[in-house]
């Protein structure tokens, strides 16, 4: 299996790492998980945020990917891009609860270029 499918499944979960992050040592009720969110200590608001971010832009990551590997892109080139936007994906977050705002803003585009690489590689590769 391609490594960039892994990478599929670790920007899956990545998530699910931000929300519990978010959420961890807070007193939640499950009843109304979205509610009590405004009532989170700033950086865990972010987190939050990082959350919902990670997984607005999952769905074209996991496209881009499998369409790259299905359509016969080098396959060296899609694992290589797709553990960079991992990596970019990771670092997005980080600076997303760090409140790093301008850093956060290169990232994300930057994640999102490399995305792009990885959608139009059958095309170009």
């Amino acid at each position: 299996m391609p490594v960039a499918y892994w990478c599929v499944l670790i920007a899956a979960l990545l998530p699910i790492v931000w929300v519990v992050l978010a959420k961890w040592g807070e007193p939640i009720k499950n009843q109304y998980p979205r509610e009590e969110v405004d009532d989170l200590p700033p950086h865990k608001r972010r987190a939050y945020a990082a959350h919902q971010n990670a997984y607005e832009n999952f769905p074209f990551f996991a496209a881009a990917v499998i369409i790259a590997v299905t359509s016969g892109a080098p396959l060296a080139a899609v694992n290589g891009l797709a553990l960079a936007y991992v990596g970019l994906r990771i670092v997005h977050g980080l600076c997303y609860v760090g409140n790093y705002s301008t850093q956060r803003s290169i990232v994300y585009a930057l994640g999102w270029f490399v995305n792009i690489a990885i959608f139009v590689l059958p095309a170009v590769g």
